[in-house]
């Protein structure tokens, strides 16, 4: 048996039925033609008879790609068929997929019908199908739940019919890999014709199985796999490309190959992302923002030492650029000097130990820790080398209080401390630093900006002081603002004295 597995996309079909992800026409011409870059093999493009805007999706993606088979959806009902092919007349390789329940609830209940009735008009459907393209696909819907020797009569009945591809849908999510699996074997086993065509899985999520159930399915003899970027889809969604393939790429050991250039993933999940308004989730596996983001200092010292260390897929396998060291108050001294050797920033031992302080104070305070944070600790340490240094800062402040505020500061080595009221928390503070500093300054411009968005995030403060007749600038930088104001404030005074 060939290791090829076929990949047949239905981001355009079966992830469209998400809420609020319907797609125009215009938008599925642009998923399509980046699916063909992507090198899927089969694109199934719509359910023609659904809506005309449906209907004319896929006549339009049929025009607009030339390499992946175009697949169009319908019922076992002629009038789906008939439609299905109409607006497939301009595919360069057409295929129509058609199918009925095979399990008990939807042969009783949904369709009010019984087993044999079922294979009846499977072998119709697949029959009449053929007469408008060689390439037919037959789905058992609910296969998960079928028994698995009723569904071996209807597969060999449609194949016997004509059909080229088997489709065996865990439509509801229901099957655990080694039940799947088995089901896929007890096929390749029992239905005498199978090697006349093609059996593919189509699983769905909703107990977090769809991929293990994919694999499952491709080891024991599945040779096509359909799936959707980033695992979009009914209710919990379906199987994500993106896990499939790269779970076959990184276990070379199974030898099982596609047409896939992964180099196009991160793109192509973008931009499904984009125009279907439906956001990955952050931890989503391969595509999702944190798949190679590392937050603990004990991964990104592993990473930085050796990427594997950590890592079993290399991000430019997949289309990004590097792995993400994301700092946090978890993060340790490899990742900070990692990210400011890459900032530019190169500090000795002595000097990177004492920004790494404030950057763990910093970092208790925020989520984590951007490059703009950075280059404020960095700067934050250089005005440490002034005069005078901030060494501790309180102030109470409310609608009952008359605003009181002390600091602490260390002037050459000297250590002062005041305590001040004045109209607000920072005036009180500035107050408190006049009576340690006697110079006679006048405050002429105070503006604060925020460096970072978010509540939680810097802000920076800009102090303007004039000293007979001259001007000098004061800037500092924290998540509390009273002690950003406080450290602008001496940053100015200590070009004072």
């Amino acid at each position: 048996m060939s290791n090829r597995v076929y990949i047949f996309d239905t981001t355009l079909r079966d992830g469209e039925q998400v809420p609020g992800c319907q797609l125009n026409t215009i938008e599925k011409i642009e998923v399509a033609k980046q699916l063909e870059k992507l090198g899927v093999d089969i694109i199934e493009a719509g359910f023609p008879i659904s809506s005309p805007g449906d209907f004319n999706s896929v006549v339009e993606v049929s025009k607009a790609v030339s390499n992946p088979v175009i697949c169009a959806l319908t019922r076992a009902v002629k009038k789906d068929i008939e439609v299905a092919a109409d607006a497939l007349k301009f595919a360069k390789r057409g295929r129509i997929h058609t199918g009925i329940g095979t399990s008990p609830y939807h042969i009783y209940q949904k369709l009010n019908s019984n087993p044999d009735e079922i294979i009846e008009r499977a072998i119709a459907a697949v029959t009449y199908a053929r007469k408008f393209v060689d390439d037919v696909e037959f789905y058992a819907e609910d296969a998960g739940r079928s028994d698995n020797e009723y569904l071996a009569r209807v597969i060999e009945a449609v194949i016997g019919a004509g059909a080229t591809v088997v489709n065996i849908p865990d439509t509801t999510g229901y099957c655990l890999p080694l039940e799947y699996g088995a089901k896929i074997a007890y096929l390749k086993n029992n239905v005498p014709n199978i090697d006349k065509a093609i059996i593919s899985t189509h699983c769905h999520n909703d107990l977090g199985m769809a991929t293990a159930n994919t694999l499952a399915g491709v080891v024991n003899g599945a040779r096509q796999v359909e799936v959707t970027l980033n695992g979009l889809g009914e209710r919990a969604g379906n199987t994500a490309l993106e896990e499939v393939v790269m779970a076959m790429k990184s276990h070379k050991d199974l030898n099982y190959t596609t047409g896939i250039d992964a180099k196009q993933i991160i793109k192509t999940s973008k931009l499904v992302s984009t125009l279907m308004r439906m956001p990955v989730q952050a931890n989503k596996a391969i595509v999702g923002r944190n798949a190679f983001a590392h937050s603990s200092g004990i991964h990104q010292d592993g990473v930085l030492k050796n990427r594997e260390t950590y890592e079993i897929i290399d991000p430019a396998d997949v289309g990004v650029k590097e792995s993400s060291i994301v700092l946090t108050a978890r993060s340790g001294r490899a990742a900070l000097k990692h990210r400011l050797d890459v900032l530019g920033y190169k500090l000795s031992p002595e000097k990177l130990d004492h920004v790494y302080k404030n950057f763990l104070v910093l970092a208790d305070a925020k989520k984590d820790i951007s490059d703009e944070d950075l280059d404020v600790l960095v700067g934050h340490e250089k005005k440490e080398e002034r005069l005078l240094k901030l060494d501790e800062f309180q102030v109470i402040c409310g609608k009952s209080c008359i605003p009181t505020a002390t600091v602490t500061i260390n002037y050459n080595g000297k250590i002062m401390t005041e305590t001040a009221t004045g109209n607000g928390p920072v005036d009180a503070a500035f107050n408190a630093i006049k009576k340690m500093i006697p110079v006679n300054v006048v405050l002429e411009e105070y503006l604060v900006q925020a460096v970072t968005r978010g509540s939680s995030e810097i802000g920076k403060v800009h102090v303007q002081l004039a000293d007979n007749g001259r001007t000098v600038h004061g800037f500092g930088a924290n998540v509390d603002i009273l002690t950003a104001s406080v450290w602008a404030y001496l940053d100015a005074l200590s070009k004072v004295v």
